[in-house]
């Protein structure tokens, strides 16, 4: 998988900083041992929405997608989880039922923590809470610009938006362009922007004919990201980082013992 730096306006650390990536390395090392490992196939379901919470995931390999389907069957995606990342922790906090579903894109492994042992883990460390705390914040903070910009949006500038973010956050450089690391179908793409997936279909063809993108089955190359920074109305180039939360993690993993 890409190695990309987070991006932050803020200075600071912002939603895509994992909760491991975030902890020191003897709270990360204390935390793993808690769990215990397992494997997922690709496309299986690690949680699903509305089932009571019984445990929390670290993800520790692999990609996830994080959805919510509403009444009428649409799927929203919410976001992409992947290693270092933890999902299930705010059900597992508050004792509601699971807010979304979260499937594995690719083969994960990941570390099982059963709520119970989570939630004193957490109490009997404020440092760890804080962290927790300010994860959440930030990535409330991320959802509500993310909200605010799309408001202003066409579902074009939407969708050049969210490719410029999967260039940055999961884009590996080939000869032919910036491949985006990560298997989403059209209508997972779809589900992030609040659009069809025929729109997407669409979007994606013209796209295709101005020579902007390659696609295959599921697969999608950015050829050309300064012209869908244009379409985004953000014309001013970001080069694509490494990024340094997954070296934390095998560092983590490095240091603690299998549970």
């Amino acid at each position: 998988m890409p190695t990309v730096e987070p991006l932050s306006s803020g200075g600071g650390l912002d939603d895509r900083v994992p909760f491991l990536a975030r902890l020191e390395s003897e709270d990360r090392a204390a935390l793993l041992t808690l769990g215990r490992e397992l494997s997922f196939a690709s496309r299986s379901a690690l949680l699903h929405q509305h089932e009571p919470s019984s445990h929390v995931l670290l993800i520790l390999h692999g990609w996830t997608k994080v959805t919510a389907s509403a009444e009428n069957g649409y799927e929203a995606l919410l976001a992409l989880r992947g290693p270092g990342d933890i999902v299930g922790e705010s059900a597992a906090l508050t004792g509601r039922p699971r807010s979304a579903t979260v499937t594995a894109l690719a083969p994960v492994r990941a570390s099982v923590i059963e709520h119970g042992r989570f939630r004193a883990f957490v109490a009997h460390s404020p440092t760890v809470s804080l962290k927790l705390l300010g994860l959440a914040s930030d990535r409330t903070r991320a959802a509500d610009q993310r909200r605010l910009e799309f408001a202003s949006m066409s579902v074009r500038e939407r969708f050049a938006v969210l490719l410029l973010d999967l260039l940055h956050t999961h884009g590996r450089r080939t000869d032919e362009g910036i491949e985006i690391d990560v298997p989403l179908s059209k209508q997972e793409l779809a589900g992030a922007v609040g659009a069809s997936r025929e729109m997407v279909q669409r979007l994606l063809k013209d796209l295709r004919t101005r020579g902007i993108v390659i696609t295959g089955r599921r697969a999608l190359v950015i050829v050309r990201p300064s012209a869908l920074r244009r379409i985004a109305g953000t014309p001013q180039p970001t080069p694509v980082p490494s990024r340094t939360p997954a070296t934390a993690l095998r560092s983590a993993r490095q240091d603690t013992p299998a549970p």
